[in-house]
């Protein structure tokens, strides 16, 4: 196991997330770690518990002289995101994360970082294990699934949490504190086809999209970045006009909350066509390179020979694309009473037409929708719906959950003003994130619970170009412990 972060300080935080680096959990494999933290924390002395869902929570009773504080949650997620760089060989459920320090940041070597949310869990447990921190009674829960369904916060134990004051630590910006949230909903989409034999004047090229910065698709969706999924279809729209092919499958993206770095999509021409579609793939990545200079400088679009398959006719393969080129990806609108804040975006994060067993091909796809108004969420996710109903496909509407209303005279935020005015010495500024934090679903469950969330500075999550800055860990951890001091009584 690597230790490169073991100089760091504050030294608990960093070991404890060091641990986190090593032990695999993407997204439904966090069993592995949840145990062992299970086995950790019965061996300071803490009770532990875990719900039907899989959820860890772990108390800690109040230190000496606090017994009259607030019960505190302190909640973060166990799952990271999963994504690595192309052709880099790395498994996930097996592998650690290699860390690096470069320039002052902590990233990893050509894959996710996992810093959202390990650093959050981080600090929990160093709260946990402390001896000589001052802090009322903790709950810190762990939740499961966060990064692909939030079905660990959806489906938390009802009456499980004591606690009225929530700190979430799973946000990305030092100096901010986070007080509503956009909510959502994932749209899946699938359809089989019976697909047509090819022929043998025809020959089979892979197309492919890639060097795209990629990106949360909350949090980086007003940046204009490329879609490799969008670039895709749109290549594939603007080329059934230019010459005839028969699309045999495509694949773009792994997750429906990271916008698409990478795509494919395989093609049958005939011989005669193939000069044709040369130059447009050329005339294709020139204007797109240029389209996104500022923004996408590793934008690539590449042609390379591919074994034939079997292909959609002509009529299926035009529907799909135009359904595709319909379907919602990006910033639909922007917030009207929260500047620079975006207020309803989708994104497009995962395309797949592949082969079955049967012989048929299927058609999948992910997208998700997200909002601070939840009507407008509701819109976007039924224009999605409409565009692939017209070809006939299964649309399901799955893992709605609601946003986080912000209160701007909560009195928990007017206290964590004031600590973080008096530990960083300037004044914090106050949000709404365009995100799917847990604080919403928790918040629903447990009515007359006050919530924040903070963190350090993170940068090119979802990505493998995540990264987090040394300096702020360590400034989000004297403002925790500033916080968890300044409770008020019960």
């Amino acid at each position: 196991m690597n230790q490169v972060l073991s100089s760091l300080q504050p030294e608990a935080i960093w070991r404890h997330f060091q641990t986190l680096c090593n032990i695999p959990r993407p997204s439904f494999h966090e069993a592995q770690l949840r145990d062992q933290l299970i086995s950790w924390a019965e061996q300071l002395g803490l009770t532990t518990y875990v719900d039907p869902v899989g959820n860890l929570l772990i108390r800690k009773p109040a230190s000496k002289g606090m017994k009259d504080r607030q019960t505190v949650v302190l909640q973060g997620h166990l799952d990271m995101v999963a994504q690595k760089e192309a052709g880099l060989e790395h498994d996930f459920t097996k592998d650690p994360i290699q860390t690096q320090i470069i320039d002052g940041w902590v990233s990893a070597k050509g894959t996710t970082l996992g810093a959202d949310n390990g650093i959050g869990v981080a600090a929990a447990l160093a709260v946990l294990e402390s001896t000589d921190m001052a802090h009322g009674p903790i709950e810190a829960l762990f939740t499961i699934e966060e990064e692909t369904s939030l079905r660990g916060a959806l489906q938390l134990e009802e009456g499980i949490l004591k606690g009225k004051i929530l700190l979430n630590l799973d946000s990305e910006d030092r100096g901010d504190v986070y007080i509503g949230c956009a909510g959502g909903v994932d749209i899946n989409i699938d359809k089989l086809y019976t697909p047509i034999p090819v022929t043998a004047d025809k020959k089979a090229y892979e197309i492919t999209v890639s060097g795209l910065r990629g990106g949360h698709s909350g949090l980086d969706i007003h940046k204009g970045r490329a879609s490799a999924n969008l670039l895709i279809v749109r290549l594939l729209n603007l080329l059934k006009e230019q010459c005839d092919f028969g699309l045999s499958a495509f694949s773009g993206g792994t997750l429906r909350n990271a916008i698409s770095r990478d795509a494919t999509a395989t093609i049958n021409v005939k011989a005669h066509a193939e000069a044709d579609l040369f130059r447009f793939i050329e005339s294709f990545e020139q204007n797109t390179k240029l389209e996104f200079a500022s923004i996408e400088p590793d934008l690539k679009v590449a042609l390379t020979p591919a074994a034939l398959d079997s292909e959609l006719d002509k009529t299926a393969t035009d529907r799909l694309l135009s359904a595709l080129y319909c379907a919602p990806h990006g910033v639909h609108r922007m917030s009207a009473e929260l500047d620079g804040v975006t207020e309803t975006s989708c994104n497009l994060g995962v395309i797949n037409l592949s082969n079955l067993a049967s012989g048929e091909k299927k058609f999948d796809a992910c997208l998700l929708v997200r909002s601070l108004v939840d009507s407008a969420v509701e819109h976007q996710a039924y224009v999605a719906k409409s565009a692939f109903s017209l070809i006939h496909a299964q649309v399901r509407l799955e893992n709605g959950y609601p946003g986080w209303r912000p209160d701007p005279n909560a009195g928990l935020l007017k206290a964590f003003l004031q600590v973080h005015k008096e530990v960083m010495g300037y004044q914090a500024n106050v949000k709404v994130i365009h995100a799917g934090l847990e604080c919403g679903i928790i918040g629903a469950k447990y009515s007359g619970m006050e919530m924040v969330s903070f963190g350090p500075n993170i940068r090119g999550a979802h990505s493998p170009t995540e990264r987090m800055e040394i300096d702020s860990v360590s400034d989000f951890w004297d403002l925790l412990v500033a916080l968890l001091a300044s409770v008020p009584e019960a």
